[in-house]
């Protein structure tokens, strides 16, 4: 009996979720979990809501609720719809748990006590008009790279370039649509991911199975312009998880939270552990997914996701595990995929475009859309050739 750890990309917290996110990790990821299920295999499955950033602050506004509370209801309606869907998730947790607190801090903490973290003081869009520094994420123009006039300015979705804010062409707020932007000082801490470059390119490098979509993306992040770059992994935000050394405070780092994209992937091993603590089970038994030197070295840990997260999953959190140097699972294979479309245009949630998953089981039960899906999904190599939904079927 071999051993699966599967995990699905956590769905983010902001609204209901399209089926372009179904079949491009959650479906495919059920399917493998199944299979490994059938043949006698242990498997643990898991998924989680990403529920920090700016995004969910945003909807939690729109919303007229706290931010706490729309998440804990929003991740209520993502589990129910899941299991509507016949998703067979171990477990689907949150990563603004308890758990997800502790192991972020633990790993900034460890990275920092081996020479990966360093302070700087850099330049951030400040809006005027919504009196609040801009997260990346949250301010859009044009990429410079391919055109594509909604890149945001950490990355551009429509070519996956890695972006700074100052690299995109008539940038404003993507909150209010405002050009009233200014650029002021603050100081964050960076993840110095170039100093880990060999040791990541050594190991993406071996994995020679891995689909071409996935390497080219990991390849292209690590050779483009100047190569890999360090990363800021903090933001100057209300809702997150705190920036801390374990429980200790981090000096000149008050008021700041952890960066959505360092705690995140972070949440898979938390969520595990919340599997493990709503069982009642002891802490070795979530860790023998998870540690190489508790039972971890016989693991398969396969991920699934759209083709816009394999560089976190390949370079960042990758570069979290090994700068820890900590003996921590890395993954072993990454399925990834390209968008799925609707009547041309990408599949989005921030948009309001496409079918989303309510919808769809309004129309038809779980088992009708699963067996269309499987066929169309957007698995063919290159990025210009996604799967296709007309708004006339």
């Amino acid at each position: 009996m071999a051993r699966h750890l599967i995990t699905s990309a956590i769905p983010y917290i902001n609204g209901i979720k399209h089926l372009g996110n179904l079949v491009g990790s959650q479906l495919p990821a059920d399917l493998y979990a199944r299979y490994n299920r059938g043949r006698g295999h242990e498997v643990m499955f898991i998924c989680a809501t990403d529920e920090h950033g700016t995004p969910a602050e945003l909807a939690a506004k729109k919303a007229g609720q706290p931010v706490a509370v729309f998440c804990a209801e929003m991740h209520e309606v993502q589990a129910d719809i899941a299991r509507r869907f016949g998703l067979s998730f171990d477990h689907f947790g949150r990563s603004s748990s308890e758990r997800n607190h502790v192991l972020t801090q633990h790993f900034a903490g460890k990275l920092d006590e081996n020479g990966h973290i360093r302070e700087v003081e850099e330049k951030q869009v400040y809006s005027i008009d919504d009196g609040r520094f801009l997260p990346d994420r949250y301010i859009e123009g044009t990429c410079p790279n391919c055109g594509y006039d909604k890149a945001r300015g950490d990355q551009c979705e429509n070519c996956t370039k890695q972006l700074d804010p100052t690299d995109l062409i008539n940038p404003r707020s993507a909150i209010s649509g405002s050009t009233n932007l200014e650029v002021r000082a603050t100081k964050h801490l960076y993840l110095k991911q170039r100093a880990m470059r060999d040791q990541i390119e050594t190991w993406i490098d071996s994995k020679d199975d891995w689909p071409i979509l996935t390497t080219s993306i990991a390849k292209k992040w690590l050779n483009d312009g100047d190569g890999l770059q360090d990363r800021g992994i903090t933001r100057d935000l209300d809702w997150g998880i705190p920036v801390k050394k374990g429980d200790q405070p981090w000096p000149g780092m008050e008021g700041k939270v952890f960066y959505v994209w360092f705690d995140a992937p972070i949440e898979y091993i938390a969520a595990t552990a919340e599997g493990t603590d709503a069982k009642g089970q002891p802490d070795s038994e979530w860790r023998r997914w998870w540690r190489l030197d508790e039972g971890a070295e016989d693991v398969t840990y396969t991920q699934f996701m759209g083709k816009d997260n394999v560089p976190f999953h390949t370079l960042s959190f990758p570069a979290t595990i090994i700068g820890s140097n900590e003996p921590w699972k890395l993954v072993d294979y990454i399925k990834s995929f390209n968008y799925l479309t609707y009547d041309g245009g990408q599949f989005s949630t921030s948009q309001g475009r496409g079918v989303f998953m309510d919808q769809a089981l309004s129309i038809l039960p779980a088992d009708y859309w699963r067996w269309w899906l499987c066929p169309t999904r957007p698995n063919r190599a290159t990025a210009s050739s996604p799967g296709t939904i007309s708004s006339n079927r």
